[in-house]
């Protein structure tokens, strides 16, 4: 499961002389192993496109860059190629991409999505965000490795764990699709991964821990972490971040966003 953010990543592509690759981005490869230039490559070659990126999805936050980053290149090579490609197409290239289906799904389609890869193909379900939910977003500074993260998580899980995580994933697809917001704080318990990763970002635990309090419907670990999600309803979400920032201010960006019903777009210029 994931859902689009009203957080963006920007791409702007054109045919030139020689391949480059500008961004002001920290951390962000500047040649061909770039993951944006990595996706166009898939579809066309980029010996003479020079690719500006910008944006404001933090890197190695927890918060699908990574995704973003290979929609929006697969996604301007399709147009300015005019290759036709439909969704699902894009979706089975940006899965083979990502490795999962999930972020980059949310990142083409908008909204909440359900995915899943019967018979090696992926596929995803989208659910609209209900009216009046939002999130908030506490982004800490330091930056949590993906792989550290999924190495805490083991190959085997108790059962009583798999059964718990499975009946949360059911009231939280139902909350969102009947409005419920009590039925979406069911569904917000984990057992299985944030409780094995507190060693990686103890902070943004305590935050999980304590989201409730700050008049919040619940709250999540965003990805792999160390971003917390926090869900409200929008007459508490005001009052939520005045909160969190007092709670987190010193070593974490508290941000109100949106649940965003639109994926990737492709504006006329």
């Amino acid at each position: 499961m994931a859902v689009a953010l009203d957080l963006h990543l920007e791409l702007e592509v054109a045919e030139a002389d020689a391949f480059s690759v500008e961004s002001e981005i920290p951390g962000l490869e500047l040649d061909r192993e770039n993951l944006v230039v990595r996706a166009f490559a898939a579809l066309h070659p980029v010996d003479r496109i020079a690719f500006r990126i910008g944006g404001e999805i933090p890197v190695s936050r927890g918060l699908g860059s990574s995704a973003a980053a290979i929609v929006a290149g697969l996604v301007a090579a399709d147009h300015m190629f005019e290759l036709g490609l439909e969704k699902p197409d894009l979706l089975e290239r940006a899965t083979g991409i990502e490795g999962h289906p999930d972020n980059v799904a949310a990142a083409l389609y908008g909204g909440f999505v359900l995915c899943s890869s019967e018979a090696g193909f992926p596929s995803a379900t989208r659910i609209d965000a209900p009216e009046g939910l939002e999130g908030v977003l506490v982004i800490p500074t330091e930056e949590v490795a993906t792989n550290l993260a999924r190495e805490s998580v083991p190959a085997e899980v108790p059962i009583e764990e798999a059964v718990a995580n499975a009946s949360a994933a059911a009231h939280l697809a139902l909350g969102l699709a009947r409005g419920d917001f009590d039925l979406i704080g069911q569904g917000l318990s984990d057992r299985i991964h944030q409780e094995r990763r507190r060693h990686l970002f103890p902070r943004s635990m305590e935050v999980v821990d304590v989201a409730e309090e700050c008049g919040a419907i619940g709250a999540t670990i965003s990805g792999a972490g160390p971003t917390v999600l926090v869900w409200s309803g929008w007459q508490e979400t005001g009052s939520v971040v005045e909160h969190l920032r007092q709670r987190c201010g010193d070593w974490a960006e508290v941000r109100r966003v949106g649940f965003s019903p639109v994926g990737a777009d492709v504006p006329e210029v």
